[in-house]
């Protein structure tokens, strides 16, 4: 989430809470890997800690989720070596990373868990008389401020990579941005609709991460190239089609960067475990999944419930039941 620590160096991944009140949340501050900066800022920032922890269990999950059938799954071991590449994968861990934090911070103000944010309380609407915001929103106003402040952006880094994660870091905030909705309720005698209560909501993560996942997938690689005309370098990718199809093009601000090809990921590297051992889909991504190592096929007997009824007056009662399934699995 820094930008320099991987994610699985930050503490209490599965577990919510920590100190209790008073100034707990600055010891959760000295837990985690953060720098001065960003340590003196969530000092100053009661309630940001716990969120920080929220948005990592939350990317990571996704992470996890949106790449269980490939190669390359997202897992914690060797990520330290992939964030000091520029992988496609590290492409997407700063997408995925800066989304979640995006996503957790809005969340977090609008229920009340951050002491200087509240609800979004802007909508910038046509005919505001009409609108009566009763509903707390998401205040992604100030969550994608305060995360640029905390990422430390104000300055564009001069060497490839670092304009490649700052890029990729910003996708994942537009993505986010390109979520948030808004949402109504009629108020009215009969139905009508002479009052309705509207708010800002954030997409569902999920869908977040699905988007950030086709981005993933349509990823451009980019070199860095002089422009005159603003006096410094940029990003650029290959030539598009049409008239300037000779000239290198700039990327889209939502297209995911990255600048040296991917390992494999078939065998045990610095990078992640391999292949070895994971369950796949035989009429699916096996073939892919076991590199061509072929697979092992393995019956078991699973017990789950059937035949279920609903006794009176309030419970469900439910038969066991017994089926063979069958799981495949890479060989080594």
């Amino acid at each position: 989430l820094t930008g320099k620590e991987a994610l699985t160096h930050f503490p209490s991944l599965g577990a919510p809470g920590g100190p209790g009140p008073g100034k707990g949340h600055v010891k959760q501050c000295e837990l985690l890997q953060l720098s001065r900066k960003q340590k003196r800022l969530c000092r100053r920032e009661p309630g940001l800690a716990e969120t920080l922890r929220d948005a990592i269990r939350l990317g990571i999950l996704e992470c996890q989720f949106q790449f269980r059938s490939e190669r390359w799954n997202c897992s914690l071991e060797g990520r330290p070596s992939l964030l000091k590449r520029g992988f496609k994968e590290t492409a997407f861990l700063y997408a995925v990373s800066s989304a979640a934090l995006t996503h957790s911070l809005a969340r977090a103000c609008s229920a009340g868990r951050m002491e200087r944010c509240t609800c979004d309380d802007s909508p910038g609407l046509e005919n505001r008389k009409a609108w009566q915001w009763g509903v707390c929103g998401d205040n992604l106003k100030y969550s994608t401020k305060f995360l640029k402040k905390f990422l430390g952006q104000k300055r564009i880094g001069k060497d490839l990579r670092a304009k490649v994660d700052i890029h990729n870091t910003n996708v994942g905030i537009k993505a986010v941005k390109n979520g948030l909705k808004t949402t109504c309720k009629c108020h009215g005698v009969s139905g009508s609709c002479a009052v309705r209560t509207c708010w800002k909501q954030l997409s569902p993560f999920h869908e977040i991460g699905r988007l950030l996942k086709l981005r993933y997938d349509a990823a451009v690689k980019v070199f860095s190239t002089s422009n005159d005309a603003v006096g410094h370098s940029e990003l650029a990718g290959p030539p598009r089609r049409g008239p300037s199809a000779k000239l290198p093009a700039l990327p889209r601000p939502t297209d995911l960067v990255y600048v040296e090809d991917s390992p494999s990921f078939c065998r045990p590297s610095r990078y992640s475990l391999g292949t070895a051992g994971r369950t796949c889909s035989r009429d699916g991504n096996c073939d892919s999944m076991c590199c061509g190592r072929g697979y092992n096929t393995q019956s078991r007997l699973v017990t789950f419930s059937c035949h279920c009824q609903v006794q009176w007056c309030c419970y469900v009662e439910c038969q066991q039941c017994m089926q063979e399934e069958v799981v495949y699995s890479c060989k080594q």
